[in-house]
């Protein structure tokens, strides 16, 4: 594990860059699955997402910002989270311009014009978080050392809550 001086916050931005997927939704409704789009290392601290006009999602959104979660568990980037924030409605073409990509033009007919485009910002407050370095080598040389010395894989990661 990782020594308290190194900056966690810092290394969750860092790997959800790259993260494809996770699932958002309203604090006590359903999940479901969204793109989770980040801009500059975070330093904005907000987790962009495109969605529908008249996705439930958005429509719970649109009287004003909600608390929400997110939870993302992604191996590749050595990332499991569960965050709780804020989700709310945006209205940035300048953002919307820096995330869009050809994938999300295929749920819209008009592509980043389309009327029903809508922008949503997820703002983390706290995270229960475990964040690996990206080694599968490591990974699997510490499952076998475990299993044959009887003791706990040390997979050289960092593991606790994350206050933003």
């Amino acid at each position: 594990m990782k020594d308290a001086s190194h900056d966690i916050k810092a290394e969750f931005w860092d790997a959800m860059e790259d993260v494809s997927e996770c699932m958002l939704g309203i604090k006590g409704d359903s999940l479901i699955p969204m793109t989770p789009k980040i801009l500059d290392d975070g330093k904005d601290g907000k987790i962009w997402f495109v969605t529908a006009e008249g996705t439930g999602l958005h429509m719970s959104i649109k009287g004003g910002a909600r608390e929400a979660r997110m939870v993302v568990s992604e191996r590749r980037e050595g990332i499991w989270a569960d965050v709780e924030g804020t989700l709310a409605a945006e209205n940035d073409a300048q953002v919307l311009d820096e995330i869009w990509s050809s994938m999300m033009g295929a749920w819209f007919e008009d592509g980043k014009q389309d009327p029903d485009v809508r922008l949503m910002s997820f703002t983390p407050r706290t995270a229960e978080a475990t964040i690996t370095d990206d080694n599968p080598v490591r990974f699997f040389y510490e499952i076998a050392k475990a299993k044959m010395t009887e003791t706990k894989p040390d997979l050289g990661g960092w593991s606790g809550k994350i206050t933003f």
